[in-house]
């Protein structure tokens, strides 16, 4: 590569606010959580977040929400005919106030602070889908879940454990389509209350953008493992490695 070759690529990485090498490991975490999502219906930025988080927290939660919408919309018209949508309704109301409650967050607290309490989230996330309690799928189930959700991914991007434990027990493709979708509109509900709260910026839509081809390659490779992984084996896995990530996050928080 010329050296205009090299200076036109720092540009770039400057304007992305990541390091060559930083960019490069969450591009591959986000192929790696897309395989995930795209086989078990969730657990992208339960891995991708702690990454970002110590890489470039102020990255977060904004261009983590921004990358995850291609992810969102893949997984709902992929099995489009298996959403619950009553479901999907019920959590998006549940989510508009707990998406208020997310953007205040947010606009409280500084780059620093918010990853420390992003640890906290994926450890709670983490523990949650431990636990997995039998919840039966109710109007008030539903909308307390898009609640939680909508806190927890307005403010930290990591949204996905509350309705994924609420559709635990449902057929593979209920599970995914429905969280896909549900995700899909609440990932665009935090979105807007986050630009409206002023915590959306230029830098967080090109690094999301810049990530849309991890997204691709992870989601269209998770067509040969949905269908065949066994869940029970890959989710502890998954779930351990996330509660190691935040507990780093959380390390790395305190030692600041």
């Amino acid at each position: 590569m010329t050296a205009d070759g090299f200076s036109s690529l720092e540009s770039l990485f400057d304007v992305l606010r990541f390091t060559p090498t930083g960019f490069a490991a969450v591009f591959l975490t986000v192929v790696v959580g897309a395989l995930v999502q795209g086989s078990i219906g969730f657990g992208l930025n339960l891995l991708v977040v702690p990454v970002v988080a110590l890489i470039q927290p102020a990255a977060l939660p904004a261009a983590m929400i921004i990358m995850a919408l291609p992810m969102t919309a893949g997984s709902a018209l992929r099995e489009h005919d298996q959403i619950d949508r009553p479901g999907v309704v019920w959590a998006t109301m549940g989510r508009i106030p707990g998406v208020v409650l997310g953007a205040w967050i947010v606009s409280r607290l500084e780059p620093e602070t918010l990853a420390l309490l992003i640890g906290g989230f994926v450890i709670l996330a983490s523990f949650l889908s431990v636990i997995s309690p039998t919840l039966e799928i109710r109007p008030a189930s539903a909308a307390s879940a898009g609640f939680l959700s909508g806190v927890m991914g307005t403010a930290s991007s990591i949204g996905g454990p509350p309705i994924a434990l609420l559709y635990r027990n449902s057929p593979g493709p209920v599970l995914r389509s429905t969280l896909g979708a549900a995700f899909l509109i609440g990932t665009a509900l935090s979105l807007a209350a986050l630009a409206i709260a002023g915590q959306v910026q230029l830098w967080h839509g090109l690094v999301g953008a810049a990530l849309f081809p991890a997204i691709g390659i992870g989601l269209y490779t998770s067509r040969w493992f949905h269908r065949r992984l066994d869940a029970g084996w890959l989710k502890p896995c998954v779930i351990g490695f996330a509660a190691l990530s935040g507990l780093g996050v959380l390390l790395q928080a305190f030692l600041k």
